[in-house]
């Protein structure tokens, strides 16, 4: 039996993929057996942890939805995964027609599909990319193409960072976007922390990631903090993805074990 036609050329379907796991566990198709099967083994592990997906998911929404009505009008959404609802570029272009939305992953699945659904958009793009060479994404003809550096960008990071080891330097992607952008530019960010509570299950996800490509790293808050030292919490801080600036409506049930902050480069904003 073949490959469906969307599945580019070269795929790996043998090994679990973090962005085609996370794409199933949202309710996406665009993932393998492998990957169902990876997934279906954390929720074992992690009961709750397909509603911890969806929190994130969740929590993007809410950020993008912040910062176009700041005024953000770029958006440079790095380890963007597998397209489902509630796309960068469907929040933001809701309230701003013109906002401009470069994705970038490092999976060629989720970059081919990006493309395939965002053909005929002029202010949307995708590339493959990846966040431990920010230069090449800062460089890159299509984003220079699509992005203004001269005028604010948000970078955002959901639940990417706690698979970079410490050895390639998160930080340093992060300082590398400070150093390449204005004052009024702002960086999003979700990442998994220690939780006391959840730590068996916890450890029994990351030694399941540890036979991926992507292994997980998770960090405490204050090290979480660091990675945006120079930057600005904007209110509420650097707090648990459910509980930023939730929905009067919500009731998702609290999600301590990822956290999630916004950051603005220059003097801090308003609440």
């Amino acid at each position: 039996m073949g490959l469906p036609e969307w599945v580019p050329d070269g795929v790996d379907i043998t090994t679990p993929n973090a962005a085609r796991v996370y794409d199933y566990t949202l309710g996406g198709f665009h993932n393998f057996q492998v990957d169902r099967e990876f997934a279906e083994a954390a929720q074992r592990a992690w009961p709750g942890i397909f509603q911890l997906a969806h929190a994130n998911r969740a929590y993007l929404g809410r950020a993008v939805q912040w910062l176009a009505d700041q005024g953000v009008r770029q958006f440079l959404d790095i380890g963007s995964g597998i397209p489902t609802l509630g796309n960068v570029h469907e929040v933001a272009q809701a309230t701003v027609p013109g906002a401009r939305v470069m994705y970038v992953d490092i999976d060629p699945v989720a970059v081919a599909h990006s493309r395939h659904i965002l053909a005929g958009n002029p202010h949307a793009s995708a590339i493959s990319g990846d966040l431990r060479r920010p230069d090449e994404i800062l460089s890159h003809p299509e984003v220079l193409a699509l992005l203004d550096f001269s005028e604010p960008v948000a970078l955002l990071l959901m639940a990417v960072l706690h698979f970079v080891p410490d050895e390639d330097s998160p930080g340093d992607m992060i300082k590398r976007f400070d150093e390449a952008t204005v004052s009024g530019s702002y960086v999003a960010l979700s990442h998994g922390i220690p939780a006391e509570v959840q730590a068996d299950a916890q450890n029994q996800v990351r030694t399941l990631y540890q036979r991926t490509p992507t292994s997980v790293h998770l960090r405490t808050p204050e090290r979480v903090s660091a990675l945006v030292d120079g930057w600005s919490l904007v209110p509420p801080g650097l707090v648990p993805i459910t509980g930023w600036r939730p929905d009067p409506d919500d009731d998702e049930a609290p999600q301590p074990a990822v956290l999630a902050a916004v950051a603005r480069k220059g003097t801090p904003d308003r609440p």
